[in-house]
């Protein structure tokens, strides 16, 4: 056997025992399988080294219906103990599930197979297997617009606006588990590019119909020039990505805005991504983080695309993540306090 054929055989794949209940022996054991196993393991191991780097500011994106699926929990834990330090999101993620639900509303569990035209009839929202009440999200709209009304008309980045929806819960549900509430006490600022796009939407349209000449606005220029602020302001940075779309463009781009107002801006030092797009259409959501590479966006040394659904991903790589981290604790960077 040559020396070349001997290392290119040299690791043998290991087999998951049976039984196995420790997050960190699973995941870890995940790296010696192959295929979505093991760059899901490699991906967790560059987590926990962003997590260690005390210079890296960690930006979480998040699309995709992850809070009506059950993740709440696992992103405001993120928040609580410092694992991640700005959000870049989806508004429905945002506004019409975790604002949603700290109204005191709820997500139930459905059915794929069920009658859609029935469920309209009876007024009831699906996401795949998963039901919300149209009435409900309706008082969602109106608090909305109600929030809007009491701000002073001018332009808002979502930022700003999402900071006034945690400010609102602080007051009225302080006691809801949210993360829009916990952004707002760690001061964790939270983006939403598309915010229109999402409950937000409906209410910010009813806000302007009334108030035709004394109304706010969002200002999706302002969300882009504050992100890139902080890029700025933060300098090494790590992107831990669920899902693709506009989070994640919106999060990659601030390298290049940053080089364009003359700054030297580092590429995003570190950049996972879980996803279940291809990235064989062109398409941003699948394409790799390798792809970025080429746009000035990412660097190539710590970067893992792991092609995975979040729902199963997500929970594997934050206790991961959580139990490796239990003796190592996370200075606040406070971000929102930069802006």
């Amino acid at each position: 056997m040559t020396s070349s054929k001997a290392s290119l055989l040299a690791n043998k794949i290991q087999h998951l025992p049976f039984g196995q209940t420790s997050i960190v022996d699973l995941v870890e054991g995940m790296g010696n399988t192959a295929f979505q196993a093991r760059n899901l393991a490699r991906a967790a191991a560059i987590y926990v080294e962003m997590l260690r780097d005390e210079d890296c500011a960690i930006i979480l994106c998040l699309a995709g219906s992850l809070v009506s699926a059950g993740m709440k929990e696992l992103l405001i834990g993120l928040l609580e103990h410092n694992y991640v330090d700005a959000i870049v999101s989806t508004g429905a993620n945002i506004v019409d599930q975790d604002f949603f639900e700290a109204l005191g509303f709820s997500h139930y569990q459905g059915s794929v197979t069920a009658d859609d035209l029935a469920l309209q009839g009876e007024g009831i929202d699906r996401i795949y297997d998963t039901y919300i009440d149209e009435e409900q999200l309706r008082v969602c709209d109106n608090t909305i617009c109600e929030l809007a009304d009491s701000l002073a008309p001018q332009a808002y980045s979502s930022r700003e606006f999402i900071q006034e929806m945690g400010r609102y819960l602080q007051r009225k549900r302080p006691q809801a588990r949210s993360l829009v509430l916990s952004a707002f006490q760690n001061h964790c600022p939270i983006f939403c590019p598309a915010f229109s796009d999402c409950s937000a939407g409906f209410g910010l349209v009813m806000h302007q119909v009334k108030r035709p000449h004394t109304h706010l606005s969002i200002d999706s220029v302002k969300d882009f020039r504050e992100l890139t602020m902080l890029k700025i302001k933060s300098q090494e940075t790590g992107l831990l990505m669920m899902g693709g779309g506009v989070p994640k463009n919106f999060a990659q781009d601030i390298v290049v805005a940053a080089e364009l107002l003359g700054e030297k801006a580092a590429l995003h030092k570190y950049a996972l991504q879980i996803t279940v797009a291809d990235e064989r259409d062109g398409g941003l959501s699948g394409s790799t983080l390798k792809e970025a590479c080429s746009w000035g966006k990412v660097a190539l040394t710590y970067e893992q695309m792991v092609f995975a659904e979040a729902s199963l991903a997500l929970p594997l790589l934050v206790n991961y993540a959580a139990a490796k981290m239990s003796t190592s604790g996370r200075r606040r960077r406070g971000l929102s306090n930069l802006l």
